[in-house]
């Protein structure tokens, strides 16, 4: 079963970014099209709205969510980190505004078929690119390949887990006997480094998170993504980021930052925007977003 997505921030973000007729603006993560059908809206007619992601069946939803919309819809796969050679190639050489929302999409937490979620059993690959090739990397790879320090490193440095060395060590010991092939498989070897067995939130979560990044080089996308965005956004131009934890959050603010104290930028909101109670109440992934808008000057 699929899982429906609901975009975070959804009023929030489009008020931030101020779009206005006839602007040309990118969704540089399209997912479902939730943000991007207000987008076009917003655009009009006259305006043009351009669609990145790198997962064709995510950009297929979002095709179909888009129809009878009437501005020009442009969608385009590949991964953000590119935005600056995939937007030049589709004819345009300055945008008006640019979002982005870092978050996983619901429908990646469901059955996928790519191991992204704890909750099924799934082939360990963890990618977001539609067609693999050979050389790839999976989460498989990592898992059942990685130094043990590194295994540790990966899970602290990119899911802040303090039991990194502990997860690390389990997994080594489980692919002693057999590679460690699935999602479900993963999951059940996380949790039995763990001598407490209640918890709020799954003891996986950090380590699927961490290998996700991993895999996707997600944070290095992010930093090609905002200097890519930032060259392609024209003067008086916005962006606007949604972030989800504080490694996305961190290289938003400090690039943000950064353009602010050289005069190049003007931040829209000195703290950034969090979601309602209302929000969290009825979406709670929203509990962690954090929204930071800057304008080009």
């Amino acid at each position: 079963m699929m899982i429906k997505h609901i975009p975070v921030l959804l009023n929030e973000a489009i008020d931030s970014l101020d779009i206005k007729k006839g602007e040309t603006v990118i969704d540089a993560t399209v997912g479902a099209g939730g943000h991007s059908k207000m987008i076009c809206q917003k655009v009009g007619k006259e305006g043009t709205l351009v669609g990145l992601d790198q997962d064709k069946t995510a950009l297929e939803i979002a095709r179909e969510k888009l129809v009878g919309e009437k501005c020009e819809v442009i969608l385009v796969n590949g991964n953000f980190g590119d935005i600056e050679p995939l937007t030049q190639g589709e004819g345009l050489k300055k945008v008006d505004k640019i979002l982005f929302d870092l978050g996983v999409n619901s429908m990646q937490l469901g059955p996928t078929g790519r191991g992204f979620s704890f909750l099924y059993d799934e082939p360990l690959l963890m990618t977001l690119k539609s067609d693999l090739n050979e050389d790839d990397l999976t989460a498989y790879e990592i898992v059942n390949t990685y130094r043990e320090e590194e295994l540790a490193d990966i899970i602290y440095k990119y899911g802040e887990d303090r039991a990194s060395r502990r997860i690390a060590k389990e997994i080594v010991k489980a692919r002693k006997l057999k590679p460690v092939s699935t999602s479900g498989e993963l999951a059940k070897i996380v949790k039995g480094a763990f001598p407490i067995k209640h918890f709020k939130i799954s003891p996986a979560t950090r380590t699927f998170q961490a290998l996700r990044i991993a895999v996707n080089d997600e944070l290095g996308a992010l930093e090609r993504g905002l200097r890519g965005s930032w060259e392609i956004l024209d003067k008086g131009g916005r962006m606007s980021v949604i972030s989800f934890h504080s490694l996305e959050d961190r290289i938003v603010k400090n690039f943000f930052r950064n353009l602010s104290k050289e005069k190049k930028g003007l931040l829209i909101n000195k703290k950034p925007i969090t979601a309602t109670r209302e929000e969290v109440r009825s979406n709670p992934r929203s509990r962690s977003a954090k929204l930071r808008t800057i304008e080009k000057i």
